[in-house]
Order: C-alpha cells, then structure tokens, then sequence
C-alpha cells in the first residue's frame, strides 16, 4: 500500500491532486491507515496510470471517470492506445532523424552554409501539422518520406518548366505530364481521399505552402486546366463535343467551388453518417445543381457521363472523391426523395 504523498512522487503529481481526484470520486483510496491516511493499492495505481493516459488523449476528468466507471472500459484497450500513440510519436521522430541527417549531410559536404536551410525544414513539417492531425501524419507518405518530397520539388521545376516554354495545358506533352502529377498525388496521399482534398486545399490555399512548394497561383492554375483537359480528352470518347465544351466552361469559373463542396461535405460525413441532417441535404443540393451546371439535364448524356466514370480510372485520380463520398451523397438524395413524398 502506497501512502498519498509515494504514489503522487511516483506519478509526478501533486498531493493536492490526488485529494482532488479523491473529492471528486475519480480515485479514492482503497484504505486509510490508522492514523487516517490514505492508501493505494496496486488496482488503485492501475486506476491512476488509465487516468493519466486518458488525460494525455485530451479527455476531460468528468468524461475520464464516466470512461472508467462504464462497461466499456478496458485497461488493455488504454495500454493499446497508449502504444499506437508512441508508434506515432517514434514515427514521427524518426521522420525528424531523417530531416536532420539529410541537413547535416548537405552542410557537412559544403553545399549549404547558409542554416536558413533549417527554418526551411521546420517551416515545412509545421505547415503539414496545420492541416493534418498528429494521427494522420504518421499515415500520410508524403509527410513520412523525404524523397516524395523532393521529387515534388522537381515536378513543380518541370511544371514550370512547361510554363516558361509556352507548352499549352491542352497539349500532349502537357497532358501526359499531367498523368504523371496525378499518380503522384495519389501514391503519396495514400490513395487517401480525404488526404487528397486537404493536400489540394494547402496547396491551393494556404500561402505558406505555396511558397515553401514554389506552388504559384499562376502555375496551380496551369496545372488544374493541364488535368482537366486530361479529363476532356477522355469524356471525349463518351460526351458529344458541345458537353465538352460545357464542362470547359463550367471548369474555368467552378473549379475551387468543387474543392471547397467536397471538403464541407467530408465534414459534414463524419457528424451525420445516414446524410439526415439539412446540413447534409444541402450540400446534396449544392452538389447536383453543381453536376447539372457541367454536364446538363440530358438523360442520355448523364448516363454517359457516369458510364464514363465507371469504367476510366483516371477520371477519379486526384479527384479526393472516394465511393464514400458518392454513397453518402445517394442516401442523402433518398433522404430528399423521402421528405418530397411525404409532402
């Protein structure tokens, strides 16, 4: 049996926290000496270690002893998270290590004196965190793996290269590289739709990544019409020439609404999974009359245009689309269908 003031030296608290977490009924004592002081047993440590590891989640004390009190509670679970935090953690120390190497190689040899080097590596990790949660990038491949990015360093030289030279966005050489950009984005987010969506909106939004990518908005401009014509090409062999024509127009002034649909309604998935709220029909709304503006009303031709998208898959790369998108979109549609019955 531990008294209050061992077990709070073995923990790195306070005493005045432990008679807190005592007032409150989180972790009492499981006996008092004779004097009445009070005393831990070893279920009472165990209490303590699930307490603080909770804590480090971000868990608040009333939810933690809620958490502990309820069937649902599972030390092997808590000793489980604590490990796939550490994973993370090492993860991305490691990913630090590597960072740090490859500077210290480069001032070692001569080729960088200048440490403004450095502040270029931090800059970089910090604008990652800025967009992806610690979770997220121990499973993001670019954030993890130096040489993606420094081969998107030289997509984004070759990109401009293409720009200086005056090669139109339409052409073949413009196109093909465009296929190449695209099984980038999709390689080093995972295949992760999500993960795409949020890398497109740094990269298109955010002026620190911008300027940390060589990412102007003139060369991201470049880039999405070189893929969209990419996509053009292909609805070529199932659309009719004016619907291309529509979906060019439609691209030119719509492009970032799309981006910015497709992220609210990721949001909007994970508080409202079965698409019921009107958030959710909302933006379900948004969406088809978005599709409706690009493709037209046309039975014949939304068939194609879905056909085409089933059977090429290129029309989905680098699209942050996913089958879950599509299937929350199609309850919420039923949802719509639903409420315009009853009324």
């Amino acid at each position: 049996m531990l008294k209050v003031g061992e077990l709070a030296a073995h923990a790195g608290l306070t005493v005045r926290t432990l008679h807190h977490y005592d007032s409150i009924g989180l972790l009492s004592p499981s006996a008092r000496s004779d004097a009445g002081y009070r005393l831990y047993n070893r279920d009472d440590v165990a209490r303590l270690q699930q307490i603080q590891a909770l804590r480090a989640f971000g868990m608040a004390l009333s939810d933690i002893g809620a958490y502990l009190d309820s069937p649902a509670a599972s030390p092997l679970a808590i000793v489980e998270r604590q490990l796939s935090s550490l994973d993370q953690q090492i993860a991305q120390a490691r990913h630090m290590r590597e960072q740090l190497l490859r500077l210290r190689s480069r001032l070692a040899a001569g080729k960088e004196t200048d440490l403004s080097i450095w502040l270029t590596t931090l800059e970089q990790m910090t604008m990652y965190e800025k967009h992806f949660s610690k979770e997220e990038l121990a499973r993001l491949p670019l954030y993890q793996n130096p040489e993606a990015q420094a081969e998107w360093q030289e997509l984004v030289r070759h990109a401009q290269s293409l720009m200086n030279r005056g090669v139109a966005p339409d052409t073949r050489e413009a196109r093909a590289f465009a296929e190449r950009w695209l099984g980038c984005v999709e390689r080093d987010s995972g295949g992760n739709p999500a993960f795409i969506l949020r890398l497109t909106a740094m990269a298109g939004q955010d002026p620190e990544a911008q300027k940390e990518m060589r990412l102007t908005p003139a060369l991201l401009a470049y880039m999405r019409t070189a893929i969209a014509e990419l996509r053009f090409v292909i609805y070529a062999r199932y659309l009719p020439a004016e619907t291309i024509e529509r979906m060019r127009r439609h691209e030119a002034s719509h492009s970032d609404e799309w981006i910015e649909l497709a992220m609210a309604i990721r949001a909007c998935m994970g508080a409202d999974p079965e698409a019921r709220s009107s958030e959710a029909l909302a933006l379900t709304r948004r969406w088809f009359a978005l599709f409706h503006d690009m493709v037209g009303d046309d039975p014949e031709v939304v068939a194609q245009f879905r056909r085409a998208g089933s059977t090429e898959p290129m029309l989905h790369l680098g699209t942050g689309i996913g089958d879950d998108v599509i299937g929350f979109l199609r309850r919420a549609m039923q949802n719509i269908q639903a409420q315009a019955a009853k009324a």
